[in-house]
């Protein structure tokens, strides 16, 4: 739970906004790789549980990738 602080004047003010961790440009979805790869959504699922692709990070059921952890594996291979 969030918890209010006092400003300098007295008043009772919420927490710091949090900057935006997830900027569009820096994260693939499942789309934006099978685009990539040539290849279908399902498929890129599938690399990735059988560990031929990085796992990705799961928000929800979301998966997103970083850009450069993609780009990382695309130059070792």
């Amino acid at each position: 739970m969030l918890t209010p602080t006092n400003a300098t004047d007295g008043r009772t003010v919420g927490p710091e906004p949090r900057p935006a961790v997830l900027a569009a440009q820096e994260w693939f979805d499942v789309g934006d790789l099978a685009r990539r790869f040539k290849c279908s959504n399902r498929h890129v699922l599938r690399m990735a549980n059988q560990g031929r692709l990085p796992r990705g990070i799961k928000f929800g059921n979301l998966r997103r990738w970083s850009r450069r952890q993609i780009e990382a594996w695309e130059a070792a291979q």
